[in-house]
């Protein structure tokens, strides 16, 4: 069997096995499954910046489609997806805050300790970042029942 295969076989297996018996979250996407427009989310990490991904390294998790700019990228997310994973399945933080989901543009975005926060524009961006320090525990309460499938 090909390496690549392998490669490709071990990966949907950890998949499986990070998914089994996991409470179901609702993640943001596009109309074709894809979350966060297409962007790698390994590479606001390693990279720092936001990074098209390419779907030749594509994998399914949590019922979207997750595109990453490498298979190196990839293979991180599968071992750690709940690390990678945006906050609040990729939908903007300051509408989670204010009780409501809304889409994102991944160009705006925030690691605030270790999590990937989107938000709708840069302009709300800047609004994450000004907002009451409450503002965050506000949107993981709000996201408790807005998240759930």
């Amino acid at each position: 069997m090909p390496k690549s295969m392998r490669s490709m076989l071990v990966a949907l297996a950890m998949m499986t096995a990070t998914c089994a018996g996991a409470q179901s979250i609702k993640i943001n996407v596009d109309e074709h499954d894809v979350a966060i427009g297409g962007y790698d989310t390994v590479a606001y990490f390693t990279l720092g910046k936001p990074t098209k991904g390419d779907g030749r390294y594509e994998i399914r998790w949590e019922d979207a489609h997750w595109r990453f700019a490498s298979a190196q990228h990839r293979d991180m997310f599968v071992r750690d997806p709940d690390r990678y994973a945006p906050r609040f399945g990729g939908f903007c933080a300051l509408g989670m805050s204010r009780g409501y989901l809304s889409i994102v543009d991944p160009e705006a975005w925030r690691v605030v300790d270790g999590r990937l926060f989107l938000a709708v524009d840069k302009k709300g961006m800047e609004s994450v970042r000004e907002a009451p320090p409450d503002a965050l525990d506000k949107a993981e309460k709000n996201w408790q029942t807005l998240g759930r499938r």
